[in-house]
């Protein structure tokens, strides 16, 4: 079993903004990189998401948690995705980054 990535993206909107934003975010992500993820399960419950995606026909789980001051996402990632998981890091920080600062 591959260690969890882990990305903490920092931000000053408070916990319920941010998880409105985060929930308008993910919509779009969806919605744009569908040719690439398919999800397969998103449950919210309260500020945490639990989800199963596939990508590159690979099984991709996670939580996600929206705190006051930042947001914590923790994926597992397969063999061959953990070794592409230093420039998946830093597209999963930027867009966070992007989704939390859009007005």
């Amino acid at each position: 079993m591959t260690k969890p990535l882990v990305v903490s993206i920092p931000h000053r909107l408070g916990k319920d903004e941010a998880l409105r934003r985060m929930k308008a975010g993910l919509g779009s992500a969806r919605t744009q990189y569908a040719q690439f993820i398919q999800v397969n399960e998103e449950v919210w419950s309260g500020d945490r998401l639990v989800f199963t995606v596939t990508a590159m026909k690979q099984q991709v789980s996670g939580i996600l948690d929206v705190f006051e001051d930042h947001v914590r996402l923790e994926v597992t990632l397969p063999w061959l995705l953990n070794k592409l998981a230093h420039g998946i890091q830093n597209v999963i920080q930027k867009k966070g980054t992007l989704m939390l600062e859009k007005k």
